[in-house]
């Protein structure tokens, strides 16, 4: 199953940006980060396709709940695991309903940069779960 993240804005070349791809080619699933300009729609979902916003409402979900949803997905043939980090407004409510999950990491918000980072090292983390890798040690 494909790990995409599709994110609005630009990382450049900084530390964020760095730690993004750090864990993304640490990941063993194939991945794939698109940046999109600000106020550009998110391209429509490919078929056999998951998607989920990260969005300050969603559901905070421990390590163990996320690869647990990517692992069902993996063994239910989902093609591609869209994650979508949207503009700095948030997500529209047409995204928010098409998506198949909300994610939230907690209530703080945080920046667009570091939001990446965040999500590449948890679905490093989720297949790490998934696969006995000790890299999680809970």
């Amino acid at each position: 199953m494909k790990l995409h993240i599709l994110a609005h804005g630009k990382a450049g070349h900084g530390p964020e940006a760095e730690l993004t791809q750090r864990y993304l080619k640490r990941t063993p699933w194939p991945t794939a980060l698109t940046e999109l300009g600000e106020g550009a729609p998110f391209p429509p979902p490919p078929s056999g396709s998951i998607t989920v916003v990260l969005d300050e409402r969603g559901k905070a979900l421990s390590s163990e709940e996320l690869a647990r949803h990517m692992g069902r997905w993996r063994d239910e043939g989902v093609r591609e695991l869209r994650f979508l980090l949207g503009p700095a407004d948030g997500h529209s409510p047409e995204t928010r309903a098409g998506a198949d999950l909300a994610l939230a990491f907690g209530p703080a918000t945080w920046p667009h940069l570091l939001a990446r980072a965040m999500l590449a090292e948890q679905l490093y983390r989720a297949v790490s779960i998934l696969s006995g890798h000790p890299y999680h040690r809970a």
